[in-house]
């Protein structure tokens, strides 16, 4: 009988663009202010994708220092799963240019595509390959270039995003206390009108019609998908600790998507967890979406937070409407 399995995180890496945006430079062309988008979502800065750059090159410098900090070659992957919402092209996959671009053939790529809570989906998608044994190593890679896609006449949403990368490798363990512990997740179509891009797709081809109504920007209804995200973020919460029978005592760090400051501390304030606990860098890369959940966590190992045998909680919520939590014990 085979050995049961778990995948473990054996490297992580992340990259941002070279340009940082600072909140007062969208004062020269909007209504708005520094302290007014601080205030409301905690950003004061983000990078953004300059003409050099794309969600391609961001995997690859993210993936590179990934595959360097694991100590294993491009050469002895199995499988690469790259979570965008901001592809390379809307095809091929963005995980074929990865897989190019890291000189490598032969194997699985493919991407995966759950918005802000595609970090979560593909940690879930590669442990289950990894637990059946089906594949040993393997990259996962979280990124986006939403600066790209972004409206900037629309103050609501335009102030919001960053472009980034992170990733991770995957590799199995037979000490079942590390790893994957646990993964949850759930999606409400109906709410897809509340986050989404409705142009370039199949239902609304690219057209003159289509771009002079700004339909390829990203559209948000900023008020509905705050209450969900805090709704979903608390219970997500509360399962991975029900799940994994943890408390707030036994978590050493949650991993949030960086949404915004008010959502998450509204979520972590349900179960009294202190904000020490809550790694949050939307201050300085915004809402990164698919990103932010494997860059905040590379952050928190170079920072000395977390280390071998934490235990550590991500939630996340996106567009779908989506939602997802895990715990993995490093």
């Amino acid at each position: 009988m085979a050995q049961p399995l778990r995948a473990a995180i054996t490297g992580m890496g992340y990259s941002v663009p070279k340009r940082v945006m600072h909140n007062s430079e969208f004062e020269k062309f909007l209504d708005t202010s520094d302290a007014w988008i601080a205030q409301r979502t905690g950003i004061h800065t983000r990078h953004v994708a300059g003409p050099d750059e794309s969600t391609v090159t961001l995997s690859l410098d993210a993936a590179k220092a990934a595959l360097a900090d694991a100590k294993i070659a491009p050469e002895e992957l199995d499988m690469i799963l790259v979570c965008t919402v901001t592809g390379e092209m809307p095809f091929p996959a963005t995980a074929c240019f990865v897989q190019a671009g890291l000189g490598i053939k032969n194997i699985p790529a493919f991407d995966i595509a759950a918005a802000c809570s595609g970090f979560v989906y593909g940690l879930s998608v590669a442990s289950k390959f990894i637990e059946t044994g089906a594949y040993k190593k393997i990259l996962l890679i979280g990124a986006e270039t939403l600066n790209r896609f972004s409206d900037y006449t629309d103050r609501g949403s335009c102030i919001l995003f960053g472009d980034a990368a992170g990733a991770v490798v995957l590799e199995p363990t037979t000490d079942l206390h590390r790893g994957v512990q646990y993964t949850g997740l759930y999606c409400d179509g109906s709410g897809w009108d509340l986050i989404n891009i409705p142009g370039g797709g199949s239902r609304h081809g690219t057209s003159h019609e289509t771009v002079d109504a700004r339909m390829h920007y990203v559209k948000m209804s900023g008020r509905e998908v705050y209450k969900f995200a805090v709704e979903k973020m608390q219970g997500l919460l509360g399962e991975c600790m029900e799940k994994c029978n943890l408390t707030v005592d036994d978590v050493d760090m949650v991993v949030p998507h960086q949404v915004n400051i008010r959502v998450i501390e509204s979520a972590m304030s349900k179960f009294d967890f202190p904000m020490e606990k809550v790694h949050v860098n939307i201050d300085r890369y915004g809402n990164t979406s698919t990103a932010s959940i494997p860059l905040a966590l590379t952050e928190c190992r170079d920072m000395g937070k977390v280390k071998a045998g934490s235990t550590i909680i991500m939630v996340a919520f996106g567009a779908g409407l989506t939602w997802a939590g895990g715990v993995v014990r490093l």
